[in-house]
């Protein structure tokens, strides 16, 4: 055998060693992030109720320590992610989209769906009396949303706006966006005092605001778009692929937090309202957790879709095959899309 034939497959036992190595020694240590706002409901279960900590000793990964963190916008979380501050992440589908089909192929940064997450209506509130539909938005309005381009309210207004405006101006509105985490986006629309005239956002942010006389909703999301996941949770593929314990872990934990809401919303509005950033009763919240448009489920809706019009428009180059491209194969049997 000659020496480069040696070494190659030196090589390759090496790379098998550690391959199973890893897979052997499965993490005992997860840092995950969520966002503001019901869509992360799931994720904010999960933290209150300890539910990443119980199926990972029953899958038999021992103390197991979970470390959260509290992002918003989609620029931000793929950052962190790419980073490698973050091992799972929930975040707005477009923003998974956009990182996925940027990474993908690339091992060091390649990223997949981990699961779907959730989904609400996102509204359209103006305190702009001139304002009563999106055709009425004139170039000094701005829209605040969480962040530009590739967040979950830009791509669903980019969504609309190509309905309305017709699918060559998809990005009729993009000028007037501001990126604005929800929260001070709410004090900066309901004080009236800054550029910000209206505000795309989701539960309980979309309520607050229209407790306020001045504020009215122009435009309701699933109204035009339908049922669609619009929040998924996502991790780097090279972390799924060493800790599949800990993934299938992470899916029964989401999978438990999200029947603790379907069949008890009051105890979900109750975990919610207790440890909000942005205070909030918990009869505002079951009213929000009541309302049609709102779901949460681990298997994707949709998210297909999404990344069809994505891919339509130029936003990413890579165009998905199906809904299972982009996700962990322990969901390849759910009826997604």
């Amino acid at each position: 055998m000659s020496w480069s034939k040696s070494l190659a497959a030196a090589a390759i036992g090496f790379a098998a060693l550690l391959g199973a190595t890893a897979a052997r020694a499965e993490v005992k240590e997860i840092r995950l992030s969520k966002g503001y706002g019901i869509l992360y409901l799931p994720l904010i279960v999960m933290e209150d109720q300890k539910l990443m900590e119980k199926h990972a000793e029953k899958a038999g990964l021992g103390p197991f320590k979970v470390i959260w963190q509290l992002l918003d916008g989609g620029n931000i979380i793929n950052d962190a992610m790419m980073a490698g501050s973050l091992d799972i992440a929930g975040t707005g589908a477009p923003g998974f989209i956009t990182l996925w089909a940027k990474a993908k192929g690339i091992p060091a940064v390649e990223v997949v769906g981990v699961s779907g997450l959730s989904s609400t209506s996102l509204w359209m509130n103006t305190n702009n009396p001139e304002i009563k539909s999106l055709k009425d938005f004139k170039s000094g309005d701005k829209i605040a949303l969480p962040g530009i381009k590739t967040s979950l309210s830009a791509v669903m207004l980019q969504m609309m706006a190509a309905q309305e405006f017709g699918k060559e101006n998809y990005a009729k509105l993009d000028p007037m966006t501001v990126g604005l985490p929800h929260p001070e986006a709410v004090a900066a629309l309901t004080s009236g005092k800054t550029e910000i005239t209206a505000h795309f956002t989701s539960p309980p942010f979309s309520y607050i605001e229209l407790k306020d006389s001045k504020i009215r909703r122009v435009a309701n999301s699933a109204d035009v778009l339908g049922r669609l996941t619009m929040d998924v949770v996502f991790a780097p593929k090279r972390f799924v692929d060493a800790n599949p314990k800990v993934v299938q872990a992470f899916l029964d934990a989401l999978d438990e937090a999200c029947t603790l809401i379907a069949n008890d919303k009051a105890a979900a509005a109750e975990i919610y309202a207790r440890t909000a950033k942005v205070k909030t009763t918990k009869e505002d919240v079951l009213e929000m957790l009541q309302d049609k448009d709102t779901w949460f489920s681990a298997t994707p809706e949709g998210v297909l879709k999404i990344a069809e019009f994505m891919n339509g428009v130029g936003s990413i180059k890579v165009k998905p095959a199906s809904w299972q491209d982009m996700f962990v194969t322990q969901l390849r049997d759910r009826k997604g899309s």
